[in-house]
């Protein structure tokens, strides 16, 4: 069986007026975690994150989303964590809101959080929780008008969704906590009504 997890990162931006957009859903979903544990945030400046507790240690980079790997690597230096031991969670304009995909490795769909990850830990070979958010489906929208969308808040229609599926995400947490991925995939994919694409999905 594969390592278990050791590291566990929610995406977002800092500060309140980013606090309830859609590209803080990771760390929405890391904030449920905690809540799940338990497990108390304590802000780690040397991490440049808020980190909660000790096995496996979540983490919300304090950072903005295209310096998350700052925290990550620090993370993962400090406490000799590799990065197939790291999970990801964040958000995916490529899913609809409501679905929730767990991948490993994979190219990045133009996600800068990810990207900087990457490139601070010189491997995109770890583990992605992706929370779907909706897209705003106009292939006239500039590539501004998309970044604009991610940076408010969903509907409540979508919240509802984005939040149903963070809570099946928290309800496979024995699977995740234990390394068991396949079976926390296929609950996780099942529950949310498809067949998960286990030759793609997993490496």
């Amino acid at each position: 069986m594969p390592n278990p997890l050791r590291l566990i990162v929610g995406l977002g931006n800092p500060g309140r007026e980013y606090a309830a957009t859609r590209h803080n859903a990771g760390a929405w979903l890391v904030e449920a975690l905690a809540e799940r544990i338990p497990a108390a945030f304590r802000a780690e400046a040397k991490f440049h994150a808020v980190v909660a507790g000790n096995g496996p240690r979540l983490a919300i980079p304090q950072t903005f989303m295209n310096r998350s790997g700052l925290a990550v690597a620090a993370l993962a230096r400090f406490y000799q964590i590799a990065p197939a031991e790291i999970l990801v969670a964040h958000d995916e304009l490529d899913l609809k809101a409501g679905a929730i995909k767990l991948k490993f490795g994979g190219g990045f769909a133009g996600h800068n959080g990810l990207k900087d990850i990457a490139a601070q830990l010189g491997t995109g070979e770890f583990w992605r929780l992706r929370i779907g958010i909706g897209h705003p489906r106009d292939g006239a929208l500039s590539e501004q008008e998309v970044a604009d969308y991610v940076l408010r808040p969903p509907s409540a229609s979508d919240r509802a969704a984005i939040d149903a599926a963070i809570a099946r995400a928290i309800g496979t947490w024995p699977r995740l906590a234990a390394g068991d991925y396949e079976r926390a995939m296929h609950e996780l994919h099942t529950q949310a009504g498809d067949a998960p694409p286990m030759n793609k999905e997993v490496k």
